[in-house]
C-alpha cells in the first residue's frame, strides 16, 4: 500500500509536469520561431525551476522534523524569524528594489539575477512554523483571550497589513489560515469577534486606496455590463472552459491564450488546461489536489507531537484554501484576484516554498515509519520476556 509520504511526492511531481507544460503551452504566440518542441520544453525556465522545486522537496523530507520540535530554544527562533519575515514583507516597499506589474509592487528584483521573488510567498509559510510553535507552547491557555489568543492575532495582524495593501488576496489567504491553526490549538470562535472590525476597517481602506477592487467586484456581479473593460477577464476565462467541452481540444491547440485570456500562464492557467484538456482534464488535476490533501491530512492524523499536527495542518489548509480560491476565481465564483494555483501557475518561489512545505510532511510521515517500525521491533521481545 502508498504510503501517504510517497503519495504527496507523487502528487506533487504530476502536478508539476502538469504545470509544465501548461506553462509552455500558454506561452504560445503567433509567429515564427513559435513552435514548442521537447527540447525547448526540457531546457525551458519552468522546467529548471520545477527541478529546483523537486530537489528543494527532496531536501526537505531529510529534515529531523522531530528534533527540531523539541529545541528548547526554539521560542527565540521563532521571534527572529518572525522580525525577518516581518522586514520581508516590507521590501517591495522599498523604492529601488520593488517591482511593479500590472499596478501592483508585490515583487522585489533580485540585484544581479535580473529575477523577480514574491515575498508574500515566504512570510504564508513561515509564518505556519511560528503558529504551530506558539500554538503547541501554549495550548493550555488557548482558551483564553488575553493570555492566549491576542499575542497571535497581533502577530498574524501585522503581517496581514503589510502584505494586504498590495496583494489582498493573499492577505485573506494568511488569515483564514491563521484562524484554522488557532481555533485547532484551542481558541474559540468568539475571540476572533474583535478582529473582525479592525479587518473591515483594513479592506475599506484597501478599496478606497485601490478603486479597480471595487470595479472587480462590479464586473463580478454583472462581466456582460462592460464586457471589453472589467468584465473581460472573466468572460474570456468562462469561454476558455467552456471551449474545452469534455476533451479538449489537445495540448497546444487552445485558442484563448493567443492574446484573449490575460494571466494564463500564472493566475488563469487552469483555464487553459480546462479548454486543451476539457473536463477529463479539469477533473485530473482536481483529483490531484484531493489525493494530496488527503494525504496531507493522513499524515497529521498519525503524528503524536502537538507541534508537527498543527504545522501539518497549517500546510495542508494553506495549499487547499489557495487552490481552491483560483478554482473558484477562474470559475467565475468569487470574484477576480490575483492568486496563484499552488505547483501549476507559473512562479519560481511559489513552487519552490511549496515544495519545501510539501518535503516537510513527508518528513513527518517518514518519522512515523521510523517510529512504527521501531515499536514493532520492540514487541517480539517484550512477549518473550512475558512468557519467560
Amino acid at each position: 500500500m502508498l504510503r501517504p509520504g510517497s503519495a504527496i511526492i507523487l502528487c506533487a511531481m504530476t502536478l508539476l509536469c502538469i504545470g509544465v507544460l501548461a506553462v509552455n503551452s500558454a506561452g504560445l504566440a503567433v509567429g515564427e520561431g513559435q513552435n514548442v518542441t521537447l527540447q525547448s520544453i526540457l531546457l525551458s525556465r519552468t522546467t529548471i525551476l520545477m527541478l529546483t522545486a523537486v530537489v528543494v522537496m527532496m531536501a526537505a523530507t531529510l529534515l529531523p522534523v522531530r528534533g527540531l520540535a523539541n529545541r528548547p530554544d526554539l521560542g527565540g527562533w521563532m521571534l527572529i524569524l518572525y522580525i525577518v519575515l516581518v522586514g520581508v514583507v516590507a521590501l517591495p516597499y522599498i523604492p529601488g528594489i520593488q517591482h511593479e506589474a500590472k499596478g501592483s509592487a508585490r515583487w522585489i528584483a533580485l540585484p544581479g539575477l535580473g529575477q523577480t521573488m514574491q515575498p508574500s510567498e515566504l512570510a504564508k509559510w513561515g509564518l505556519l512554523l511560528i503558529l504551530a510553535r506558539y500554538g503547541a507552547r501554549y495550548v493550555a491557555s488557548m482558551h483564553r483571550f488575553r493570555r492566549g489568543v491576542l499575542v497571535p492575532l497581533l502577530l498574524v495582524g501585522v503581517i496581514v497589513a503589510i502584505v494586504g495593501y498590495q496583494d489582498l488576496g493573499t492577505a485573506v489567504l494568511i488569515a483564514g489560515v491563521a484562524t484554522i491553526m488557532l481555533v485547532a490549538s484551542g481558541a474559540r470562535v468568539v475571540h476572533f469577534l474583535p478582529a473582525i472590525p479592525v479587518a473591515a476597517g483594513l479592506g475599506a481602506l484597501a478599496f478606497m486606496t485601490a478603486p479597480y477592487r471595487v470595479r472587480r467586484i462590479t464586473a463580478f456581479l454583472d462581466p456582460y455590463a462592460d464586457p471589453g473593460n472589467e468584465g473581460y477577464h472573466l468572460i474570456q476565462s468562462l469561454a476558455a472552459i467552456a471551449n474545452g467541452g469534455g476533451t479538449g481540444r489537445g495540448i497546444g491547440f487552445g485558442l484563448q491564450k493567443f492574446g484573449y485570456l490575460p494571466e494564463d500562464r500564472t493566475d488563469f492557467v487552469f483555464a487553459v488546461i480546462c479548454e486543451e484538456l476539457g473536463i477529463a482534464g479539469a477533473a485530473v488535476v482536481i483529483s490531484l489536489y484531493a489525493a494530496l490533501i488527503w494525504s496531507g491530512w493522513c499524515v497529521i492524523r498519525r503524528q503524536s507531537t502537538p507541534m508537527l499536527r498543527l504545522l501539518g495542518l497549517g500546510i495542508v489548509a494553506m495549499l487547499g484554501c489557495q487552490a481552491l480560491m483560483n478554482l473558484m476565481v477562474v470559475t467565475g465564483m468569487v470574484p477576480t484576484k490575483g492568486i496563484a494555483l499552488p505547483l501549476l501557475s507559473s512562479g519560481g518561489t511559489g513552487w519552490i516554498v511549496t515544495g519545501a512545505a510539501l518535503g516537510v510532511l513527508v518528513a513527518m510521515d517518514r518519522l512515523t515509519a521510523q517510529e512504527r517500525e521501531a515499536l514493532d521491533a520492540e514487541a517480539p521481545s517484550g512477549r518473550l520476556a512475558e512468557a519467560v
